[in-house]
């Protein structure tokens, strides 16, 4: 397949012009699949933000152009120093490696083993799933937006691993640093059993904050966003001159904005709002809060 002129200059213009570029699917703050959301994260955690990125689904053009470009037919696509680095798989590999770190020029990664606490009955249900499938090794994943996974697999031999409870867990590099002093344990409720997580270095939790407590935060003066999530006929039918919409500007300023920003979502009824409180929790931000009974809650 041939490549049109037009595009191959877009795409040497925006390769020539940044030293790390990410051919993605979505934004590094709203990726669009989970091998970008990954590789964005890897990212992330080296550069902290300073590289340039291009959403693919927002170009079809590039899109598919820079497939050809590469000869590479996936994306993710990352590029160093004008040079075709790979996709998802190559980039974690180097990256727990520190193949990648060198390349950047960073110091190469701590390795050091996570220390992890297992408890007993957790260790033994684990125990009795690894028995039913002989060869296989646990992997312990945890994704940059903190979500958690265990899945079972062969060892690649660039993993990290952690000997504790006499059960042996394997991670990547990134899982390995957010994994420091978790503690998993199995639990019985109503709902069922499974395994519980406590993540130490995970964002806080979504907070509930009451409508007096906003006032008054409010009326201090304190530097908080409160966002408003309904729709804009309720928010006609019941304005709050204090709130902002959640509308594109806003989601293009909260990519980048300090994540130590305080949070509050308002929805009609403090139900709806505490899911989008949830998502802006996982992408970093360390204060967010739902308004307990939403717009219906405030008096006057």
């Amino acid at each position: 397949m041939n490549l049109d002129s037009a595009v191959r200059e877009r795409i040497e213009q925006q390769i020539a012009s940044h030293r790390v570029v990410l051919y993605m699917k979505g934004s590094p703050r709203m990726p669009q699949c989970g091998f970008s959301a990954r590789t964005a994260g890897m990212l992330d955690t080296l550069l902290a933000g300073d590289y340039a990125s291009f959403n693919v689904l927002e170009d079809p053009e590039i899109r598919e152009g820079i497939k050809v470009y590469g000869d590479w037919p996936t994306i993710p696509q990352l590029y160093v120093e004008g040079e075709l680095v790979g996709g998802c798989d190559i980039v974690t590999e180097m990256f727990n490696t520190g193949e990648l770190h060198e390349m950047l020029g960073l110091e190469k990664p701590d390795r050091t083993p996570p220390e992890i606490t297992i408890t007993d009955k957790a260790a033994k249900k684990i125990g009795e799933f690894l028995d039913a499938h002989p060869g296989a090794y646990l992997h312990f994943s945890i994704g940059s937006d903190w979500d958690a996974q265990f899945q079972l697999g062969p060892r690649q031999g660039t993993e990290i691993a952690t000997e504790t409870a006499g059960l042996t867990i394997l991670m990547d590099l990134a899982s390995a640093q957010r994994a420091r002093g978790a503690v998993i344990d199995w639990v019985e409720t109503v709902q069922g059993e499974g395994l519980r997580l406590d993540l130490p270095g995970a964002p806080p939790p979504v907070g509930q904050m009451t409508p007096a407590d906003l006032q008054q935060r409010i009326n201090s003066g304190e530097r908080l966003l409160v966002v408003d999530t309904r729709n804009e006929a309720d928010r006609q039918a019941r304005p709050l001159e204090f709130a902002r919409p959640l509308d594109a500007a806003l989601m293009a300023e909260l990519k980048d904005a300090d994540r130590m920003l305080p949070l509050v979502f308002i929805c009609a009824h403090g139900i709806s709002s505490l899911q989008v409180a949830e998502h802006y929790r996982k992408q970093g931000f360390k204060q967010v809060y739902n308004l307990e009974g939403g717009a219906e809650a405030i008096v006057g």
